[in-house]
């Protein structure tokens, strides 16, 4: 891990070389090929075994290879856009919320940043909070204090009526727990220049990822995200716009009836302005550091609202602008509005040994070598892509590796996935509720209760194979059906590995010390100038 120093200086994406873009394609064309060689052998007659679970088996492993492959192709399109150096007298607004509990002394920190913003601006902070602290919390570090009590839409709703009582051009959202650099406005007011960008958006970085398993393991999960994905998104015209860190166009929020409500509102917000027409920059520098949560328990939270969110916005909100998105934004938009069947993917996958022991059913006739020798190309593929196209994140040093942190909690995290799926098709609401800005310790949350159960099916199931295996099961029947059982052992016991490090991230917990990580940041010393990367 870098120094805290190290994490308080400004960061930038190298620039893509033409070099950079051949060897992707020539990485591209190796995968496309090993995919192709792979679906030639799965697809062979007499690899089917019963029909529905092979049919079922086939459509969620290859809309998994799908998506891979649109990964690889979105790298293909990743542009770095030209700094530009804004006008002066521009009007611009940041916005920063305020609630009910969260902690004053982060403010004192993100207030105090954003008055150090250089380029002139306005800051206002939006609370419904009737805290007396709050004001004067705001008077020391000239901000204007907009009070908005009962209002409905949490904090895109304080967005809105802000809109109706503020006249900036140009708006920053900034989440309170992030730090601005000063030189943030000057990375992307330059682009407003052209007057059909509707937003621009910034990488997202974090300084507390240190703290614990579960905050280094969330903020990996968006380390390429943040980098390469993003930047082949802005360069197919379909840059996403973050709760955290996007700058709007005061003209471009109205024409769509400001900010979206929901509990997944930034994506909404993105579909509805480029369905409008709008488009988007991506500027991949690091000009802002926030809070990744640092318990388990509170990483699910935000999860589950993601979730629920996402799946709403897949169900109602894009199918109705749908026809307005350009094929490449039509492609992008249901990918993301469909990342989270993870959950559902890896349930089943998950489910997959338990169903053949107890009934003896397999989704196909396939040899466990084979699989693994043909699937092991794409594989081989895919890291190098991946590790490949880390090159373009924005700080190497924190944020390049295998991210297998992140991985662990992806898979711990299927049943809360799963969860916002039902919730979003039946139709049931959950509350917003703002991430944690404090770790939660002392508890080992509910939401690890799947994963302890999945260790207890575990452990029964191997025990009875090992039993009718033993005593029950003819020789003959044994040598037979030698390599499935090993296979599934195999699939069940990499389950199991997966579950064990989630549960391992969340009993962190309950050691978890508290601490308050702005306490730490002297923002009067943080470096706004390039550091060459």
């Amino acid at each position: 891990m870098s120094s805290n120093k190290d994490l308080w200086s400004y960061r930038i994406s190298p620039r893509i070389r033409n070099v950079d873009r051949f060897i992707l394609l020539m990485f591209t064309i190796a995968g496309v090929i090993s995919v192709f060689l792979l679906a030639d052998w799965w697809f062979r007659p007499e690899h089917v075994g019963d029909w529905w679970f092979y049919l079922i088996f086939s459509v969620i492993f290859w809309y998994s290879v799908i998506r891979i492959i649109l990964i690889w192709i979105n790298y293909l399109y990743i542009r770095k856009p030209e700094q530009i150096t804004p006008a002066q007298g521009l009007k611009v607004a940041i916005f920063t919320t305020c609630t009910h509990g969260e902690p004053l002394s982060m403010f004192e920190k993100t207030l105090a940043a954003c008055r150090n913003v250089t380029y002139p601006h306005q800051t206002y902070l939006l609370t419904d909070s009737d805290n007396p602290e709050i004001g004067r919390l705001a008077d020391r570090h000239g901000a204007n204090l907009l009070e908005l009590y009962n209002t409905e839409g949490a904090k895109a709703g304080k967005i809105n009526r802000a809109l109706g009582m503020t006249t900036e051009d140009f708006i920053l959202v900034l989440d309170p727990d992030h730090i601005p650099f000063p030189g943030f406005l000057d990375n992307v007011l330059g682009y407003f220049q052209d007057e059909k960008v509707g937003f621009v958006q910034v990488s997202q970085a974090y300084y507390n990822q240190y703290r614990s398993f579960t905050a280094r393991g969330a903020a990996e999960q968006t380390y390429t995200f943040y980098g390469p994905t993003q930047m082949g998104l802005n360069g197919l015209g379909c840059s996403v716009a973050i709760g955290a860190n996007c700058t709007f166009r005061r003209r471009a929020l109205e024409s769509i009836g400001g900010h979206g409500i929901g509990l997944a509102e930034d994506l909404l917000t993105s579909i509805r302005l480029h369905a409008k027409g709008w488009n988007s920059v991506y500027n991949p520098v690091i000009v802002s550091r926030g809070l990744v949560p640092e318990d388990f328990g509170s990483f699910c939270k935000q999860q589950l609202k993601w979730a629920r969110g996402v799946f709403e916005i897949t169900f109602v909100e894009l199918p109705a602008l749908f026809s307005k998105l350009s094929f490449w934004q039509k492609i992008s938009y249901t990918a993301i509005s469909t990342y989270y069947l993870t959950g559902l993917i890896t349930f089943f996958f998950t489910l997959i040994p338990f169903v053949y022991f107890a009934t003896g059913a397999m989704p196909a006739h396939m040899s466990f070598v084979e699989f693994i020798i043909h699937g092991s190309f794409v594989v081989v593929m895919a890291l190098g892509i991946y590790i490949y196209a880390q090159r373009w994140m924005a700080h190497p040093e924190t944020e390049r590796g295998f991210h297998w942190r992140g991985m662990v909690l992806k898979y711990a995290c299927w049943p809360v996935y799963s969860l916002g799926f039902l919730l979003a098709l039946v139709n049931v609401e959950i509350p917003y509720i703002p991430t944690a800005k404090k770790a939660v310790t002392g508890i080992v949350t509910p939401f690890a209760r799947p994963l302890v159960i999945f260790v207890a099916a575990f452990l029964i199931t191997v025990t009875i194979i090992y039993l009718h295996r033993r005593y029950l099961t003819p020789e003959g029947e044994l040598v037979m059906t030698a390599e499935k059982t090993w296979g599934m052992l195999g699939f069940m016991t990499l389950a199991l590995v997966m579950t064990l490090a989630g549960l391992y991230a969340a009993w962190g917990a309950r050691n978890l010390k508290e601490e308050d990580p702005w306490e730490q940041i002297d923002v009067e010393n943080i470096n706004t100038l390039t550091d060459g990367n």
